[in-house]
């Protein structure tokens, strides 16, 4: 990983993908700094979408206040975004048809029994009853879970056909072909009417953790949050670049740099 200093931001940016937890929060919540990089980056005409396992149920007071075009939640399975027509409300878009999450979603809760009654100390997130497509077990929110124990709950979820991911936070496991990289390409498609892959390279991607590595892999302008190397050694993909700040304050981080580059970009002739 290159310091963000060594980083130059692509001149015709579209916009920034980013992670939340742990990589807009600090301490679990938002920092001012952080609201105001995202407005400021929408200010700049440039799109900002954050993607996260976290539930849609959770998500939604934040796609309604943040600047944010929409927020992908439970790991790219659900969209939320402000009505064009109403914006004080909310539209959710689906990856999968009502028939089949609720197929899926009977089944993950008897894979989430499962796992609560075979690993010790493992308990379901305290977010749980905002979740639609996927499940979640709690392994550093309000709780610790020794490594063992989350890759335990890993291999059950891949035993019963699921896709597992780890966060800073939370182990999610889920049916389906999406994840955040799907997410991603789903949500640009779908809202802004752009082909993600056809320009990768015009957009940025901000993480920190193993559950980011399909997007540090991906994408050429990849950004990790300091508090990333406490996932270095588990990590087959790392981020190109690496802020000095951890969490919110690596976000407000890359912000800056992404303004600074168009600041220099627009002062040429």
């Amino acid at each position: 990983m290159l310091p963000l200093s060594a980083w130059s931001p692509p001149a015709r940016l579209v916009g920034v993908l980013t992670d939340i937890d742990d990589t807009l929060t600090t301490e679990g919540a938002v920092p001012a700094p952080v609201l105001q990089a995202m407005e400021a980056l929408k200010a700049r005409g440039l799109a900002v979408i954050p993607i996260t396992g976290r539930p849609v149920g959770w998500s939604e007071p934040f796609a309604a206040a943040w600047p944010v075009d929409a927020i992908v939640a439970e790991n790219g399975a659900v969209a939320l975004q402000r009505r064009p027509d109403n914006r004080d409300a909310l539209s959710k878009r689906y990856q999968q048809d009502a028939a089949t999450r609720a197929t899926h979603f009977a089944r993950m809760q008897q894979v989430l029994a499962d796992i609560e009654a075979r690993v010790p100390g493992a308990r379901r997130a305290t977010d749980s009853p905002g979740r639609e497509t996927d499940i979640a077990i709690d392994h550093s929110e309000f709780t610790h879970l020794p490594q063992a124990r989350i890759d335990q709950c890993v291999a059950i979820l891949r035993a019963a056909g699921m896709n597992a991911t780890v966060s800073s936070i939370h182990i999610n496991g889920w049916f389906g072909a999406h994840n955040k990289l799907e997410g991603a390409r789903w949500i640009v498609r779908e809202l802004l009417g752009r082909d993600l892959d056809a320009e990768i390279d015009r957009w940025v991607y901000v993480g920190d953790s193993t559950n980011d590595q399909l997007m540090f892999e991906h994408f050429p302008h990849s950004v990790g949050v300091a508090n990333i190397a406490r996932f270095v050694p588990q990590l087959q993909h790392l981020p190109r670049y690496v802020t000095e700040g951890e969490r919110g304050a690596g976000f407000a981080e890359v912000a800056r740099a992404i303004l600074a580059g168009r600041d220099r970009g627009e002062r040429c002739p």
